[in-house]
């Protein structure tokens, strides 16, 4: 039988479906590479006997790559300045060598994991160093379970779940101080992207809207067991103090549509004959739902709501009500569109290169206009924490 030296302890990760051999191979071919010495406090493979069953395995297809360089497990939780009074969210713990160094900091950490194989591992390491009393594991799909109060975020998450979880996060109900991730580098660009740069995106422009983005530290690939096929990037969140007053139902429908062709003039987006009748369907549907709350008479039939403020408009739809418009109606409301961008000077920019600042003062010329882009005669009802909330800021 193989025998571990003393100081390949069992506070570290659980083998993949790589052989025993095979694993100590890639381990001693890291280190190597990056030329220190290990220390007792490195994370090593976790003993499991032959007569214990086969090694746990992970799936690349589900997002399960476990960090393990010690070095970066640490800084991740330096950096993100944990009180002994906090309470962490971390989703997608996986065998738990972060999850061991935030119980160390914190109060109490809450774990998000959908893998039951997962949370039977992390449990038992975690009763091995006697913190079980400190964590509460939720074994459930971290886009559709509803958190409970948390003051920090920390997590790797699985890249798969970036988007919508990030964009849960931050327009959720759950106030946090920050909140700091481990995500796919590519993604990360994207979120911390500003405008004039090419990975400029709508993304960013939702997430900015309420929070700010600060750029920590690159990972190597060669740090996560399975080796995935790219890098990683750390990033912190930290939502803003105070928040633009605007309708995120009509915010989220005007940055798809300036965000569908974002290198594309807005003269050029808006003046499109598809795009002139669904904007002016869906003004004249609200003009219609203020006008008969006021007690007005409104002559506005043939129209009716959009299905989804944050789809395209179904084109038959488009076409069906395009037979009940007369061409006047649609020149004199496209002539309104362009003035709208003329007058603040918007006609030749490009979405691209426009801060949140000036999206916001688009978007107020436009509603003053009487020209919307979510239907507001019926207003939906949104739960912070549903999944279809975080879609609809993050695509």
């Amino acid at each position: 039988m193989l025998r571990f030296p003393r100081s390949l302890s069992s506070s570290s990760f659980i083998p993949t479906q790589l052989t025993l051999s095979r694993s100590l191979r890639q381990l001693n071919a890291r280190s190597s590479s990056r030329c220190h010495p290990k220390s007792d406090n490195d994370d090593n493979i976790h003993r499991r006997e032959d007569n214990q069953g086969a090694p746990l395995h992970l799936y690349k297809s589900k997002g399960q790559h476990i960090l393990t360089n010690p070095r970066v497990l640490d800084s991740i939780v330096r950096k993100s300045h944990i009180k002994p009074t906090d309470t962490v969210l971390e989703i997608g713990p996986g065998t738990g060598n972060l999850t061991l160094r935030l119980l160390q900091a914190a109060r109490k950490v809450v774990a998000v994991e959908i893998d039951k194989r997962m949370v039977e591992t992390l449990h038992k390491r975690v009763a091995e160093k006697g913190f079980e009393d400190q964590l509460t594991v939720i074994c459930k799909d971290a886009l559709k379970t509803k958190f409970p109060q948390f003051d920090l975020v920390v997590a790797n998450i699985p890249y798969g779940i970036s988007s919508p979880l990030v964009a849960k996060l931050v327009y959720g109900d759950k106030p946090f101080r920050s909140a700091t991730l481990l995500l796919q580098k590519e993604f990360a660009r994207r979120l911390l992207a500003n405008p004039g740069d090419s990975e400029f995106n709508r993304l960013a422009v939702n997430v900015k809207l309420v929070a700010d983005v600060e750029f920590v530290m690159d990972v190597s690939k060669r740090d996560f067991v399975p080796c995935p096929k790219v890098d990683s990037s750390v990033v912190i969140i930290r939502p803003k103090a105070e928040i633009p007053d605007v309708n995120l139902d009509e915010w989220s429908a005007f940055t798809r549509t300036c965000f569908g062709k974002k290198n594309k003039t807005l003269g050029a987006t808006f003046k499109g004959k598809r795009k002139v009748l669904e904007l002016l369907r869906l003004s004249r549907t609200t003009c219609s739902t203020e006008s008969a709350n006021n007690g007005d008479n409104y002559d506005c039939s043939n129209n009716t709501a959009a299905d989804d403020d944050d789809e395209e408009v179904d084109s038959d739809e488009v076409d069906c009500y395009s037979s009940s418009c007369s061409e006047t109606q649609m020149s004199v409301f496209k002539d309104k569109i362009i003035g709208v961008l003329k007058s603040g000077g918007f006609e030749a920019k490009r979405p691209s290169k426009l801060c949140n600042k000036e999206l916001l003062h688009l978007l107020a010329l436009f509603n003053q206009a009487g020209i919307y882009f979510h239907d507001q005669s019926k207003p939906r009802v949104r739960d912070a924490d549903n999944i279809e909330l975080a879609a609809a800021f993050s695509s």
